[in-house]
């Protein structure tokens, strides 16, 4: 377990650039949106800022050893943590995410 926290905390900072990058195409397509006023885009992006931000404080705030499962799950739940990011990680922690 502990070769599978080093490679956790090793690969945190690419799933958290990944997926903020992802989002931002997202916040790009939303205000890009032709189908409201300026002001529903102003107001519909706010929202979806606030959403994003809850949920990289909830998937990438107080890691610990104990807590890995927890957040690794709750990074796939959003989409940060994808199968093909486990490969370098023991089965039994594979197992246990992937279900």
């Amino acid at each position: 377990m502990e070769s599978d926290w080093k490679k956790f905390r090793a690969i945190v900072p690419h799933l958290r650039e990944r997926y903020v990058a992802e989002q931002n195409q997202q916040l790009v397509t939303l205000l890009s949106s032709s189908d409201q006023t300026d002001t529903e885009r102003f107001w519909a992006a706010q929202k979806f800022i606030e959403q994003q931000a809850k949920i990289l404080c909830r998937c990438l705030d107080g890691h610990s050893r104990s807590k890995m499962l927890v957040a690794m799950l709750s990074m796939k739940s959003v989409g940060m943590l994808k199968p093909e990011d486990l490969v370098d990680f023991s089965d039994e922690l594979k197992r246990q995410v992937l279900g």
